[in-house]
């Protein structure tokens, strides 16, 4: 039987979530100018909370005026680099790199499953030695510009379980000859964590906590 967990990223492996900073850290090492952009967030913010435009609009929306238009992938990719490296220096859960190493010398495939940038959650993937990395995925033209254009949809909630079933397609994994866990720390995964054999429910947040109560999930503090 193919044993597979599937992890959550911000704030199930980090402490903190990850999307904010990573603007700000390429940002303000490639071009702290569009600092003025910070005055404009705020409405884009608004739009979203009056159901004005998506998350995944709102994302691409702050990626264009953090991140610019079109930069160069070949350019980003040494600071997309050094975030990563930060991250894991002072913004994980390192219970949570225990359980990740554990899982990995019982056999289990590893696979980050995130609604992240891709762009850069492949980038901690690689780090922590995971075997897949799925996020948010963004257009790269064939120039290699990324643009602030979402392929697909946003990563997120019960878009996740259509990312996750082409991943065992491509893989060549049977569903039902596979054991899967899945490890989050927010409500908005209840679909991935209804979908695997084994729910854990890490550092829950309080609607997580009471879902994870009533269903029998298992329950950890990674602080």
């Amino acid at each position: 039987m193919q044993k597979i967990s599937l992890y959550d990223m911000d704030r199930t492996i980090t402490v903190r979530g990850t999307y904010t900073p990573f603007l700000f850290h390429m940002m303000l090492a490639r071009a702290p100018w569009r600092l003025i952009f910070l005055m404009l967030s705020p409405f884009a913010f608004i739009a979203y909370g009056l159901k004005l435009i998506n998350r995944g609009q709102l994302k691409t929306t702050n990626q264009r005026m953090f991140l610019g238009s079109a930069p160069k992938l070949s350019v980003l990719q040494p600071h997309i680099d050094r975030f990563a490296e930060k991250v894991l220096q002072s913004n994980r859960h390192l219970k949570a790199i225990d359980q990740i190493e554990a899982d990995r010398a019982d056999g289990r495939k590893l696979v980050l499953v995130t609604a992240s940038y891709e762009l850069y959650a492949d980038a901690i993937a690689r780090r922590l030695q995971f075997d897949h990395a799925i996020g948010t995925q963004l257009a790269v033209d064939s120039e290699g510009h990324v643009l602030p254009q979402i392929l697909g949809e946003n990563c997120y909630d019960d878009a996740k379980i259509g990312r996750i079933e082409a991943l065992f397609k491509q893989q060549g994994w049977q569903r039902e000859k596979a054991h899967v866990r899945a490890y989050s720390d927010h409500v908005s995964d209840k679909a991935m964590l209804e979908w695997a054999d084994e729910a854990i429910a890490t550092t829950p947040s309080p609607k997580l906590r009471r879902l994870a109560e009533a269903r029998g999930w298992k329950i950890v503090d990674w602080r």
